[in-house]
């Protein structure tokens, strides 16, 4: 069975201010465009069996610059439903419900960690005989990746808090001895070579 590629998008306003994100459907920052621009140079030259996307704007254009042709949308690839917490900060929501975790206490209106892991374990379901094809590429969001990474192992949604992810970031999902593992993980894509020549000289 082939890799399954995850690339979170780039930068939004609200990713930036650490605001929850699911159903805004905000625009890359200029930054953003600029972080998803330089993940081609990592994905050029990738054959994939199928490229899918979240719907959402923010997905749908890292996917274009990085130069990746979208094969399909799921909304299965959406963000974590955060419902009434949509918009906020984990700081502003502690403030309020001290300790809470959207690992383990999930959104009110929104959805639970139990609910988003069914969602995913629907996704790879799905992504199964396509990785019979060859590998496939993920376009998505940090919390519904993580909690993605954490299904393919195996592990409860909630064990997605123990994975970092940045924007604009690749991971792959494989296996090793006939098991599934994750092959690599929040990985940035490379600098361009004028700036690696920069940090050379200094």
């Amino acid at each position: 069975m082939s890799e399954i590629v995850l690339v979170r998008h780039g930068e939004t306003s609200w990713s930036a201010s650490r605001r929850h994100t699911s159903y805004t459907d905000l625009p890359l920052t200029p930054d953003g465009e600029r972080q998803a621009r330089a993940l081609g140079p990592a994905l050029a030259g990738r054959r994939f069996a199928a490229v899918l996307t979240s719907p959402r704007l923010r997905a749908r254009r890292t996917a274009q610059l990085a130069g990746l042709a979208v094969t399909d949308t799921d909304d299965d690839l959406a963000e974590w439903h955060y419902g009434d917490y949509e918009g906020r900060t984990t700081a502003q929501i502690q403030q309020e419900h001290p300790g809470w975790s959207v690992w383990t206490d999930g959104c009110p209106g929104g959805e639970s960690p139990h609910e988003i892991g069914a969602r995913l374990d629907r996704l790879l379901a799905k992504l199964h005989p396509l990785l019979d094809q060859g590998p496939v590429a993920l376009v998505g969001h940090a919390h519904a990746l993580r909690v993605l990474g954490a299904r393919w192992l195996g592990l409860p949604p909630s064990a997605g808090g123990l994975f970092r992810l940045d924007t604009a970031t690749l991971s792959v999902l494989g296996h090793e001895h006939g098991r599934p593992v994750i092959l690599r993980w929040n990985q940035p894509p490379p600098a361009p070579p004028e700036q690696r020549a920069a940090t050379a000289r200094h």
